[in-house]
């Protein structure tokens, strides 16, 4: 008996849809890359409840014929290749002919559209691959299509759409990665008839300020390297201003935005000990090369290109961003004697160094007097210097040790700790400004403070988000808080729990904030700051973990609040994060997985110093 069969059209249809539209940004991406297709100077993207109801893309493009706008949604129906050797030869946004067939096999389309110098236009409807009307009609020139509905005959896939917030935020990524490819274009974007953006016609620096943030101006360079295979070109952002998320970073091929890892390490090792480990700079670079040179047709979502020479082009880009920072004076430079120079007016703080090392450099004897230390030289620092070596020896060597994870042995270190850790009237010592050292009946324990300052106030954001009202310190002069169009719909959609912890912070505007107020048990300080990391940290916490949304904002909120390492802290304050870590319901373990404290008893220190 034969049990192979052929598809019906609109089930083989609907499959196919899958690897193209996969989310409401899916269709948003094909949609404008068709209107920058179309020759469009100006577009407009409208959605409704994340895309989820409607997608609405409305340019003033060169428009379609009334055949044009039938063929478009049929499947591999194209104006782009006419031969398999066009594949490599390619400009052009689309190329397959499969958006708008996979975007009609899956939802509720309407498209409207009227080439230039013509008196009518068309107008189709189409649900399901199922054309259900088609006419003449009144319309502006260029092409207006609205996707409605999306998955509405695939429930199964409609269900596996994320949160209204979520999707918006992707579809914003897509909005941005294409804005930024064409700045010589004007967009907009609406969302539940909101205007978010708005931008004009521009150069690159204008287009990504108008993005970003006005304070984007001053955060970046420009990059340029040229040859004749290849021209890398764009902006980077200055090491300073580096995140902890990854979000704005934008390699373009040909103006194509692709998502290569290859191409991101070799921006990330152009800044090589420039930025803390885990940060990510800011870039948008563009990479014009011949289209022969690359191969598109790799992936559906053409997010994807392979390169006939991949060292060339990392080597380009490496170099690229590697003299748009040594340009711009932004990487370190390598005179030393300059560097000493200013280090003699404060301008860098460097590691002490001892006698030796310093007249090591002197080569002459005006150099050594040049020099020479004060008299009181070794008395001052001599002992200090060998007991901050000897605890970070020490400390080097302790890290390596296991948590106890026991039961018992958990209880014995909350009894110690508790009990112990002031019983020989030792009061602690601060290591590094980074490390607690304190002493215990059984040995020592040293603390992390930042990480246990997080635990500390992790359980504390939970307890007040679970009570839903903490006392706040009003400002005596409100701060204005200006973000972006992303983070204003993140900041919007923790501000009634950040408001209830104590937060006072209203909305102002467009993207713009007023902070009247803050938590009384917050350290004051640069609260417009707080609030931008507290965001970043929210957008981090939510894409690499399963927490729920108020785990989430507490983790986030106990990152951006805490101790940073670094920080001096007295005796008493040292006390009291002690006293506290140890009420905590979990001492051993900060929110995101790191230790608090590490211990060593007795019998470990007799044995690190036996000579075997």
């Amino acid at each position: 008996m034969d049990i192979i069969r052929l598809l019906p059209d609109n089930i083989a249809n609907q499959i196919a849809a899958g690897e193209v539209i996969q989310r409401p940004s899916s269709a948003v991406k094909e949609l404008l890359e068709n209107s920058i297709d179309s020759g469009a100077t100006h577009i407009k993207l409208i959605v409704k409840q994340a895309g989820k109801s409607l997608v609405q893309v409305i340019d003033n493009g060169c428009g379609m014929s009334e055949t044009d706008a039938r063929m478009c949604f049929e499947k591999h129906a194209t104006s782009k290749i006419r031969a398999a050797e066009d594949l490599f030869n390619i400009r052009t946004m689309g190329f397959r002919g499969e958006a708008l067939a996979s975007i009609a096999a899956i939802a509720q389309v309407e498209l409207k559209t009227r080439q230039t110098g013509e008196q009518l236009g068309t107008s189709i409807e189409i649900e399901g691959m199922k054309v259900l009307k088609q006419e003449p009609c009144q319309t502006e020139e260029g092409t207006s299509i609205a996707m409605k509905n999306l998955f509405f005959n695939v429930p199964a896939r409609r269900n596996f759409l994320k949160s209204d917030t979520v999707e918006l935020k992707n579809i914003i990524e897509e909005f941005q990665r294409i804005a930024l490819a064409h700045p010589k274009i004007g967009f907009q974007l609406f969302n539940n008839d909101y205007e978010m953006y708005h931008l004009k016609s521009g150069n690159l620096k204008q287009r990504i300020v108008a993005l970003f943030g006005d304070n984007y101006a001053e955060k970046i360079v420009p990059v340029e390297e040229k040859s004749y295979a290849l021209h890398v070109y764009g902006f980077t952002g200055k090491p300073e201003f580096s995140k902890k998320t990854r979000g704005e970073q934008f390699i373009y091929v040909n103006n194509r935005f692709i998502k290569s890892p290859y191409l991101n390490h070799a921006v990330s090792m152009a800044f090589e000990q420039m930025i803390p480990q885990g940060s990510h700079p800011f870039y948008v670079l563009f990479l014009d090369i011949d289209p022969s040179k690359i191969d598109i047709n790799v992936h559906p979502a053409k997010y994807e290109i392979k390169f006939e020479d991949e060292k060339l082009v990392y080597t380009f880009v490496n170099l690229g961003v590697k003299h748009a920072l040594g340009a711009y004076s932004v990487s370190p430079t390598l005179d030393f004697n300059q560097e000493h120079h200013l280090n003699n007016n404060d301008t860098f703080t460097q590691q002490p160094r001892t006698w030796l090392e310093i007249t090591q450099q002197a080569t002459t004897t005006r150099d050594a007097k040049k020099y020479a230390p004060p008299s009181n030289f070794q008395s001052l620092n001599k002992r200090e210097e060998n007991n901050l070596k000897n605890w970070e020896h020490a400390f080097d060597t302790v890290s390596n040790n296991k948590q106890p994870e026991t039961r018992n042995q958990k209880s014995e270190i909350r009894s110690s700790a508790e009990h112990d850790v002031y019983k020989e009237a030792v009061p602690p010592h601060q290591i590094q400004n980074r490390y607690i050292v304190s002493q215990i009946k059984s040995g020592f324990i040293l603390i992390d403070q930042q990480a246990a300052h997080e635990r500390v106030m992790f359980e504390r954001f939970l307890k007040l988000l679970d009570r839903n009202r903490n006392e706040s310190q009003r400002q005596l002069f409100p701060q204005n808080l200006d973000l972006n169009a992303m983070d204003t719909q993140i900041l919007l959609q923790i501000l009634p729990e950040i408001n209830n912890l104590g937060f006072d912070i209203q909305e102002f505007g467009k993207n713009s904030f007023v902070i009247h107020g803050f938590p009384a048990d917050i350290l004051q300080g640069d609260e417009k700051k707080m609030i931008e990391e507290l965001i970043e940290q929210f957008k981090m916490n939510s894409q690499v973990t399963k927490l729920s949304k108020r785990e989430t904002l507490a983790k986030s909120l106990a990152h951006s609040s805490s101790i940073k390492a670094g920080k001096k802290l007295s005796v008493e304050e040292m006390k009291t994060l002690i006293d506290e870590l140890f009420a905590c319901e979990n001492a051993f373990t900060a929110p995101n997985g790191r230790f608090t404290f590490i211990t060593l008893n007795n019998d470990e220190l007799e044995k690190r110093f036996e000579n075997k």
